[in-house]
């Protein structure tokens, strides 16, 4: 497991995860510290808990946003990449087409 340490107005975190999980944990809590500080800079939110709901309910929306058409079911952006990279495998196992 490796150890990150993020700050998030102005609060010191400790979080571990997988090593290779790391540069994700690290982007996303970067995210999350940049939307509060942003929500916090607009001076109508006042109160770390406020803000922490109010950036929570944003990364929602955004996550929300990423899901696919309604012709294409509930599956999410994630999904589509599995499901190509499994499409992929399965190509590769195969080979080259015989002509």
């Amino acid at each position: 497991m490796e150890r990150v340490d993020i700050s998030i107005l102005g609060r010191e975190y400790s979080l571990a995860c997988p090593a290779e999980e790391k540069a994700a944990l690290t982007a996303a809590a970067q995210h999350v510290s940049q939307l509060s500080g942003r929500i916090q800079g607009t001076g109508k939110v006042s109160g770390n808990e406020r803000i922490a709901v109010m950036a929570a309910i944003q990364i929602a929306v955004e996550l929300l946003s990423m899901r696919a058409p309604d012709g294409l079911g509930s599956l999410a952006v994630g999904d589509f990449k599995r499901r190509i990279d499994t499409l992929n495998a399965i190509l590769d196992q195969a080979g080259p087409l015989a002509s």
